[in-house]
Protein backbone atom coordinates (compact mmCIF):
# COMPACT_ATOMS: atom_id res chain seq x y z
CA UNK A 1 0.00 0.00 0.00
CA UNK A 2 2.89 2.46 0.95
CA UNK A 3 4.43 1.36 -2.09
CA UNK A 4 0.86 2.42 -4.44
CA UNK A 5 0.57 5.30 -2.60
CA UNK A 6 4.59 6.90 -3.55
CA UNK A 7 3.46 6.48 -6.87
CA UNK A 8 0.64 8.68 -6.84
CA UNK A 9 0.72 12.74 -6.07
CA UNK A 10 -2.02 14.88 -6.13
CA UNK A 11 -4.14 12.18 -7.64
CA UNK A 12 -1.86 11.72 -10.50
CA UNK A 13 0.15 8.10 -11.56
CA UNK A 14 4.10 9.57 -10.93
CA UNK A 15 5.37 5.88 -11.56
CA UNK A 16 8.48 6.20 -13.91
CA UNK A 17 6.44 3.89 -16.24
CA UNK A 18 3.90 6.86 -16.37
CA UNK A 19 6.13 9.07 -16.45
CA UNK A 20 7.70 7.79 -19.60
CA UNK A 21 4.48 7.55 -21.54
CA UNK A 22 4.07 11.22 -20.68
CA UNK A 23 7.39 11.93 -21.74
CA UNK A 24 6.39 11.06 -25.42
CA UNK A 25 3.18 12.46 -25.28
CA UNK A 26 5.37 15.89 -24.71
CA UNK A 27 7.33 15.31 -28.04
CA UNK A 28 4.25 14.48 -29.48
CA UNK A 29 2.37 17.45 -28.35
CA UNK A 30 5.10 20.68 -28.41
CA UNK A 31 7.98 18.71 -30.43
CA UNK A 32 10.73 19.74 -27.95
CA UNK A 33 13.87 19.54 -29.39
CA UNK A 34 15.96 17.67 -26.59
CA UNK A 35 14.42 15.17 -23.80
CA UNK A 36 12.81 15.84 -20.87
CA UNK A 37 15.12 14.49 -17.97
CA UNK A 38 14.23 13.81 -14.20
CA UNK A 39 17.15 14.97 -11.53
CA UNK A 40 16.95 12.68 -8.13
CA UNK A 41 18.80 13.11 -4.68
CA UNK A 42 19.82 10.95 -2.80
CA UNK A 43 21.13 10.66 1.14
CA UNK A 44 23.66 7.73 0.54
CA UNK A 45 25.72 7.71 -2.48
CA UNK A 46 25.95 3.84 -2.24
CA UNK A 47 21.87 3.87 -3.53
CA UNK A 48 23.21 5.12 -6.67
CA UNK A 49 25.12 1.19 -7.35
CA UNK A 50 21.30 -0.18 -8.00
CA UNK A 51 20.57 1.84 -10.88
CA UNK A 52 20.87 0.47 -14.20
CA UNK A 53 22.88 1.60 -16.95
CA UNK A 54 24.38 4.76 -14.71
CA UNK A 55 27.45 6.09 -15.93
CA UNK A 56 29.97 7.85 -13.18
CA UNK A 57 32.92 10.36 -13.69
CA UNK A 58 36.43 9.37 -13.39
CA UNK A 59 37.45 10.96 -9.68
CA UNK A 60 39.58 13.59 -11.21
CA UNK A 61 36.74 14.86 -13.94
CA UNK A 62 35.02 18.05 -12.95
CA UNK A 63 32.23 19.94 -14.97
CA UNK A 64 29.21 22.17 -14.14
CA UNK A 65 25.63 21.18 -13.46
CA UNK A 66 24.38 22.69 -16.66
CA UNK A 67 27.03 20.04 -18.79
CA UNK A 68 25.91 17.04 -16.62
CA UNK A 69 22.45 17.86 -17.64
CA UNK A 70 23.29 18.38 -20.85
CA UNK A 71 24.37 15.64 -21.50
CA UNK A 72 21.22 13.78 -19.90
CA UNK A 73 18.96 15.60 -22.33
CA UNK A 74 21.04 15.42 -25.49
CA UNK A 75 22.65 12.49 -24.90
CA UNK A 76 20.26 10.36 -23.34
CA UNK A 77 22.86 9.33 -20.70
CA UNK A 78 21.85 8.50 -17.17
CA UNK A 79 24.37 9.90 -15.26
CA UNK A 80 25.48 9.90 -11.46
CA UNK A 81 27.38 12.72 -9.20
CA UNK A 82 29.37 13.23 -5.81
CA UNK A 83 30.45 16.60 -4.92
CA UNK A 84 33.47 15.83 -5.97
CA UNK A 85 32.84 15.55 -9.46
CA UNK A 86 31.29 19.01 -9.79
CA UNK A 87 33.55 22.64 -8.96
CA UNK A 88 34.10 21.87 -5.82
CA UNK A 89 32.27 24.18 -3.09
CA UNK A 90 31.11 26.25 -6.17
CA UNK A 91 27.31 27.00 -6.92
CA UNK A 92 26.79 24.00 -8.85
CA UNK A 93 27.02 21.62 -5.98
CA UNK A 94 25.81 24.28 -3.91
CA UNK A 95 22.78 24.82 -5.60
CA UNK A 96 21.23 21.47 -5.63
CA UNK A 97 22.54 20.99 -1.67
CA UNK A 98 25.89 18.81 -2.10
CA UNK A 99 28.22 21.45 -0.64
CA UNK A 100 27.98 25.01 0.95
CA UNK A 101 29.73 26.93 -1.57
CA UNK A 102 32.88 28.29 -0.31
CA UNK A 103 33.52 31.79 0.87
CA UNK A 104 34.93 33.48 -2.26
CA UNK A 105 31.27 33.24 -3.25
CA UNK A 106 29.51 33.68 -0.37
CA UNK A 107 31.07 37.16 0.01
CA UNK A 108 30.69 38.14 -3.30
CA UNK A 109 34.30 38.02 -4.01
CA UNK A 110 34.34 35.48 -6.53
CA UNK A 111 31.87 37.48 -9.42
CA UNK A 112 32.86 40.97 -7.66
CA UNK A 113 33.97 43.18 -10.77
CA UNK A 114 32.89 40.60 -13.58
CA UNK A 115 29.32 40.02 -13.10
CA UNK A 116 28.39 42.97 -10.48
CA UNK A 117 30.25 46.12 -10.28
CA UNK A 118 30.63 46.01 -6.42
CA UNK A 119 30.97 43.62 -3.67
CA UNK A 120 27.73 44.38 -1.83
CA UNK A 121 25.54 43.96 -5.37
CA UNK A 122 27.36 40.45 -5.79
CA UNK A 123 26.68 39.32 -2.25
CA UNK A 124 23.62 39.91 -2.69
CA UNK A 125 22.92 37.84 -5.39
CA UNK A 126 24.44 34.98 -3.52
CA UNK A 127 22.25 35.83 -0.55
CA UNK A 128 19.06 35.50 -2.78
CA UNK A 129 19.86 33.01 -4.56
CA UNK A 130 17.48 29.78 -3.96
CA UNK A 131 19.38 26.69 -3.11
CA UNK A 132 18.58 22.97 -1.63
CA UNK A 133 19.75 22.86 2.22
CA UNK A 134 22.39 21.61 2.57
CA UNK A 135 23.47 18.88 4.72
CA UNK A 136 20.90 15.80 4.16
CA UNK A 137 22.15 15.22 0.23
CA UNK A 138 25.04 13.65 -1.01
CA UNK A 139 24.69 12.61 -4.66
CA UNK A 140 22.55 13.00 -7.49
CA UNK A 141 21.42 11.56 -10.61
CA UNK A 142 20.23 13.19 -14.13
CA UNK A 143 18.32 10.41 -16.14
CA UNK A 144 16.23 11.18 -19.09
CA UNK A 145 12.86 10.35 -18.46
CA UNK A 146 11.54 7.70 -20.95
CA UNK A 147 14.87 5.61 -19.45
CA UNK A 148 11.92 4.97 -16.20
CA UNK A 149 15.19 4.59 -14.21
CA UNK A 150 14.82 7.14 -11.79
CA UNK A 151 11.12 5.59 -9.88
CA UNK A 152 10.18 8.46 -9.25
CA UNK A 153 12.62 11.58 -9.89
CA UNK A 154 12.42 14.47 -7.71
CA UNK A 155 11.74 16.62 -10.12
CA UNK A 156 11.31 16.74 -13.98
CA UNK A 157 12.68 19.31 -16.48
CA UNK A 158 13.02 20.04 -20.14
CA UNK A 159 13.70 23.62 -22.32
CA UNK A 160 11.51 24.49 -24.92
CA UNK A 161 11.11 27.60 -26.64
CA UNK A 162 8.47 30.22 -25.25
CA UNK A 163 5.47 29.31 -27.69
CA UNK A 164 6.00 25.46 -26.53
CA UNK A 165 6.07 27.19 -22.94
CA UNK A 166 3.59 29.10 -22.57
CA UNK A 167 1.21 26.01 -23.77
CA UNK A 168 2.72 23.80 -21.44
CA UNK A 169 1.75 26.43 -19.12
CA UNK A 170 -1.70 26.89 -20.39
CA UNK A 171 -2.10 22.84 -20.14
CA UNK A 172 -0.73 23.65 -16.02
CA UNK A 173 -4.07 25.21 -15.77
CA UNK A 174 -6.54 24.14 -17.85
CA UNK A 175 -8.30 21.87 -15.26
CA UNK A 176 -7.04 23.49 -11.85
CA UNK A 177 -6.53 27.19 -12.48
CA UNK A 178 -2.65 28.72 -10.86
CA UNK A 179 -0.83 31.75 -11.27
CA UNK A 180 2.72 30.77 -12.35
CA UNK A 181 5.79 33.05 -11.36
CA UNK A 182 9.04 33.42 -12.93
CA UNK A 183 12.23 34.73 -11.20
CA UNK A 184 14.84 35.76 -12.53
CA UNK A 185 18.63 35.33 -10.83
CA UNK A 186 20.67 36.42 -13.30
CA UNK A 187 23.51 34.53 -13.81
CA UNK A 188 23.56 31.42 -12.26
CA UNK A 189 19.63 31.31 -13.15
CA UNK A 190 19.83 27.64 -12.29
CA UNK A 191 19.03 28.38 -8.71
CA UNK A 192 15.43 29.64 -10.88
CA UNK A 193 14.87 26.03 -12.19
CA UNK A 194 16.16 22.93 -10.95
CA UNK A 195 17.55 24.66 -7.51
CA UNK A 196 13.86 25.85 -7.02
CA UNK A 197 11.77 23.03 -8.29
CA UNK A 198 14.26 20.98 -5.83
CA UNK A 199 13.86 22.96 -2.80
CA UNK A 200 10.32 24.40 -2.94
CA UNK A 201 8.52 21.31 -5.35
CA UNK A 202 6.96 23.98 -7.43
CA UNK A 203 6.92 24.29 -10.93
CA UNK A 204 9.74 27.22 -12.22
CA UNK A 205 10.64 28.79 -14.89
CA UNK A 206 13.88 30.29 -15.88
CA UNK A 207 15.40 32.05 -18.64
CA UNK A 208 18.66 30.27 -19.06
CA UNK A 209 21.71 32.65 -17.93
CA UNK A 210 25.35 33.04 -19.82
CA UNK A 211 26.91 30.18 -18.14
CA UNK A 212 24.45 27.17 -18.79
CA UNK A 213 24.58 28.75 -22.60
CA UNK A 214 28.13 28.86 -23.03
CA UNK A 215 29.42 25.29 -21.02
CA UNK A 216 26.01 23.71 -21.22
CA UNK A 217 25.03 24.44 -24.75
CA UNK A 218 21.76 25.36 -24.41
CA UNK A 219 20.29 27.37 -27.19
CA UNK A 220 19.37 31.63 -27.90
CA UNK A 221 15.80 30.94 -27.59
CA UNK A 222 15.35 27.96 -25.17
CA UNK A 223 14.02 28.57 -21.82
CA UNK A 224 13.42 25.90 -19.14
CA UNK A 225 10.87 24.36 -17.19
CA UNK A 226 11.20 22.17 -13.52
CA UNK A 227 8.48 20.33 -12.01
CA UNK A 228 7.47 17.81 -9.15
CA UNK A 229 6.51 14.63 -11.27
CA UNK A 230 2.67 15.16 -10.82
CA UNK A 231 2.49 18.70 -12.00
CA UNK A 232 4.66 17.04 -15.20
CA UNK A 233 1.44 14.72 -15.30
CA UNK A 234 -1.00 17.66 -15.13
CA UNK A 235 0.16 19.40 -17.90
CA UNK A 236 0.34 16.69 -20.56
CA UNK A 237 -2.94 16.11 -19.68
CA UNK A 238 -4.11 19.78 -19.61
CA UNK A 239 -1.99 19.76 -23.18
CA UNK A 240 -4.43 17.05 -24.68
CA UNK A 241 -7.62 19.01 -23.48
CA UNK A 242 -6.54 22.40 -25.10
CA UNK A 243 -4.91 20.47 -28.16
CA UNK A 244 -8.96 18.79 -28.41
CA UNK A 245 -10.37 22.90 -29.35
CA UNK A 246 -7.34 23.28 -31.75
CA UNK A 247 -4.77 25.29 -29.25
CA UNK A 248 -1.85 23.24 -30.48
CA UNK A 249 1.49 23.95 -31.76
CA UNK A 250 2.75 24.87 -33.69
CA UNK A 251 0.90 28.37 -32.88
CA UNK A 252 -0.40 29.28 -36.39
CA UNK A 253 -0.23 33.11 -37.02
CA UNK A 254 -3.07 34.65 -37.87
CA UNK A 255 -1.23 37.89 -39.37
CA UNK A 256 -1.05 41.44 -38.54
CA UNK A 257 -3.22 42.85 -41.01
CA UNK A 258 -6.60 40.55 -41.09
CA UNK A 259 -9.94 40.67 -39.23
CA UNK A 260 -9.38 38.68 -36.12
CA UNK A 261 -12.30 37.93 -35.56
CA UNK A 262 -13.45 34.54 -37.08
CA UNK A 263 -10.42 33.46 -35.23
CA UNK A 264 -11.14 34.73 -31.70
CA UNK A 265 -14.83 33.13 -32.21
CA UNK A 266 -13.12 29.97 -31.89
CA UNK A 267 -10.32 30.62 -29.22
CA UNK A 268 -12.74 32.94 -27.04
CA UNK A 269 -16.24 32.00 -27.69
CA UNK A 270 -18.78 33.79 -26.31
CA UNK A 271 -21.04 31.74 -24.02
CA UNK A 272 -24.95 32.66 -23.76
CA UNK A 273 -26.41 31.23 -20.91
CA UNK A 274 -28.29 28.90 -20.03
CA UNK A 275 -32.53 29.66 -20.43
CA UNK A 276 -31.24 32.94 -23.07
Amino acid sequence: MAEAAAQRKDGYDVSAANLRICADKLRDLLAIKSLPIGLKLYEDPAALDGIAGLRRPTADFHFTMCQMVTQARMAGFTLGIVHENLRLNSNCGGIVGLNVPGQDYLSGKQMDGVWFQNREAARQHQEQMVRVTPGRYHALVASPVRSARLDPPDIVLFYGNPAQTILFVNGLQWKRYRRYDMTITGESACSDSWGRALQTRQTSISIPCYAERRYGGVADEEMLLAMPPEEFVRGIEGLEGIAKVGLRYPIPPYGAHMDPALGMARSYPAKTPAGQ
